[in-house]
């Protein structure tokens, strides 16, 4: 099974370009609080840049904006890339559906 919920705020307006088959992708940038706190009391943050594709990416950046606390579920897509010998490796969050949780007062 692969799938990912993350809950949190938006932090930056997203925006819809176009693939080169012309279909549409954004990228949602979330900051979710962790489930601990720090010696301080204080709570971190983590930050999540979920892709969205076609139909989600548009509603999603019609209806969102910064602030709002919205629901990401998803799964991950995973790749490695070569580069000067060695391997990385790389973890997405692909959107599979987006809910508006509560919206940021402006």
């Amino acid at each position: 099974m692969n799938s990912i919920t993350i809950v949190g705020r938006i932090k930056e307006q997203p925006v819809i370009t176009t693939t080169a088959k012309g279909n549409p992708i954004s990228w949602l940038l979330i900051e979710a609080d962790r489930n601990f706190h720090n010696d301080d009391g204080s709570v971190s943050q983590d930050i999540f840049n979920v892709m969205l594709w076609k139909g989600i990416a548009e509603e999603v950046s019609a209806a969102c904006k910064p602030g709002n606390l919205v629901a990401v579920r998803g799964r991950l897509s995973g790749d490695a890339v070569e580069r000067n010998e060695k391997t990385f490796y790389n973890l997405s969050v692909i959107a599979e559906k987006v809910e508006i949780l509560t919206r940021a007062k402006h």
